[in-house]
């Protein structure tokens, strides 16, 4: 069965740094797509964040790049399988240069954090009691 794909493309003011920061978190970089103007952030198997320059990030659109330090367009929002797991991803997010964002939410079924990483795009982590889903 095919497996839909998310590839969520953020516009970024250093492409090195960005890099370092996703890779502090645990992350890893798919070279095969990447060069000086774009690194290919492995979230999952179906999950990918393109990391553009802003000059490379403005050949795809003709709207104006948002400053994510002073605007928001999009929550990208990511699960994860504990409350712990929450926990350890925000704080490495926070250690390695990110910023918290937002209140916890401890609504007992479900926890989840935020952060923004260095260019100020919000990060949502989210686990949410499987008992709870099922019904």
């Amino acid at each position: 069965m095919y497996q839909q794909m998310i590839f969520v493309n953020l516009p970024v003011s250093d492409l090195a740094a960005s890099r370092k920061f996703f890779t502090e978190l645990g992350y890893s970089i798919n070279e095969q797509f990447s060069d000086q103007n774009a690194a290919s952030v492995v979230i999952s198997d179906n999950i990918i964040a393109m990391l553009l320059t802003k000059e490379f990030y403005s050949t795809f659109t003709k709207k104006e790049i948002v400053d994510a330090t002073k605007a928001s367009e999009v929550l990208t929002a990511l699960s994860a399988e504990s409350r712990e797991k929450v926990d350890e991803l925000v704080d490495k997010a926070i250690a390695a240069g990110g910023s918290p964002s937002g209140e916890t939410q401890d609504q007992g079924f479900m926890y989840g954090r935020a952060f923004d990483d260095l260019d100020g795009h919000t990060w949502e982590v989210v686990w949410m009691d499987p008992a709870a889903v099922e019904g």
